[in-house]
């Protein structure tokens, strides 16, 4: 059951870039650095053992004046040494750390890419966040793009004082996103539409509406499960890999983020968050750069 499992996540969901577009390397006091990754005094890189054996590359952006950390989960097309940029500017328009990994089998992590890898992967992270740098759930938000919605909801049912959770571009489930399937079969992977009722956070749900990909179907019903609904972003005009290139993507994220500063968190339900889906209007100038492209699709 294991195997074939396995199979259908390699088929469908991951795809790291190959060659990796870094290397992990030690600098002379013996601190972990990534080539290719600009320096950055408040860059810090990380090896992380996970519980499997797997050794895994995470990158902490430490903005000294943090409101929460962000623990993003990138997206399966994508490595670290291609997302650095992205970090840079999201660290500096929100005011935010931000701590990111690469999946087992993706960059110089180690290991194969699976479905049950990126839990543990992800686990690995947040226990790095708890013992290196004392970051409490209440200050976390986690953050899913794409197939990295599976890694985010799964630890965000495991987390009941968590801040919030962002799922941007995300999916029901790996069979999902290439048929329209009524019913979650055994084999199926990252079954985001049987765990998202049991987030207990504030979840903002941000996808395009001309996602070719993941289509938008997959957001709103994401957005419908969600227990603690936050206004959705839905992005006119947006892909799968480009929505950070729209203004009112930065411009929400800050909504949020302003909004979770007012929460308080009792470690029960809050207060609902729910409002009608906006039809956003858009235009293409912007700070941000395009996201690498992430995909799905048989191999």
């Amino acid at each position: 059951m294991g195997n074939v499992t396995g199979s259908v996540a390699a088929k469908l969901a991951f795809f790291p870039p190959e060659p990796a577009t870094y290397e992990v390397c030690r600098e002379e006091d013996g601190r972990v650095a990534l080539s290719g990754v600009s320096g950055d005094k408040n860059l810090v890189a990380h090896v992380l053992d996970t519980k499997v054996g797997n050794k895994i590359v995470a990158t902490f952006w430490k903005h000294p004046y943090a409101r929460f950390t962000l623990l993003y989960s990138h997206g399966n097309a994508a490595d670290l040494g291609q997302m650095h940029d992205l970090f840079l500017e999201l660290r500096a328009h929100l005011r935010v750390n931000i701590m990111s990994y690469d999946y087992s089998g993706y960059g110089a992590s180690t290991g194969k890419p699976s479905e049950i890898n990126t839990y543990h992967d992800i686990e690995a992270v947040y226990d790095c966040l708890k013992s290196e740098y004392e970051i409490k759930q209440e200050d976390l938000i986690l953050y899913g793009q794409s197939v990295g919605s599976g890694p985010t909801v799964h630890l965000a049912t495991k987390l009941q004082n968590l801040r919030g959770v962002v799922i941007h571009s995300g999916i029901l489930s790996g069979i999902r996103v290439l048929y329209p399937v009524k019913v979650t079969f055994w084999f199926d992977i990252f079954k985001n539409l049987e765990k998202m009722r049991h987030v207990d956070c504030p979840v903002l749900i941000i996808h395009g509406t001309n996602d070719e990909t993941v289509d938008i179907s997959h957001g709103k019903r994401l957005w419908e499960l969600s227990k603690e609904k936050y206004e959705p972003l839905w992005v006119k005009g947006g892909g799968h890999c480009n929505l950070e290139a729209f203004p009112e993507y930065i411009k929400h994220m800050r909504k949020f983020l302003n909004a979770m500063e007012k929460l308080t968190i009792t470690g029960e339900t809050n207060k609902q968050f729910t409002q009608n889906p906006s039809n956003n209007k858009h235009n293409n100038d912007s700070d941000f750069k395009s996201n690498k492209c992430l995909r799905f699709g048989k191999r």
